[in-house]
């Protein structure tokens, strides 16, 4: 499956962790993050990530674009809720997401629930949603 990772500032740590805890399901599959976060990650973990530009340079369209193209399987997009509102590139994305199908995690507890359905199996829905002829 093909997976984006994505984090606010104060929240890339904590993606580090969340992948070095489930490095051995995440590392199955393909995984692709915004610039600075695939950095924090691919070095903390060691996981190959594809870089996206930067999400406020670019990034955010680029998997906004693999997601409307049905390239993208799951997206764990860890948000600081202190922040302030939703950025305009956040809401593009959980709306896409909605559109196409797209499993979000926003969360430690939910980014937790589908690491653990990958590992089961679970989320292989697309087959049955768009069946292969």
């Amino acid at each position: 499956m093909n997976i984006v990772l994505t984090a606010h500032d104060r929240k890339k740590e904590l993606m580090l962790q969340i992948c070095i805890a489930y490095k051995g399901i995440l590392s199955k599959h393909t995984l692709f993050a915004t610039a600075t976060t695939a950095k924090v990650v691919s070095e903390g973990s060691g996981l190959a990530i594809t870089r996206f530009l930067p999400g406020i340079q670019g990034g955010e369209q680029q998997i906004g674009a693999r997601i409307a193209y049905n390239e993208i399987d799951l997206l764990l997009l860890f948000r600081d809720p202190l922040a302030g509102g939703l950025e305009d590139g956040d809401r593009t994305l959980l709306r896409l997401c909605d559109l196409h199908n797209v499993p979000v995690a926003t969360n430690v507890a939910t980014a937790e629930m589908l690491i653990h359905g990958l590992a089961r199996g679970d989320l292989d829905w697309r087959d049955i949603v768009n069946p292969k002829e």
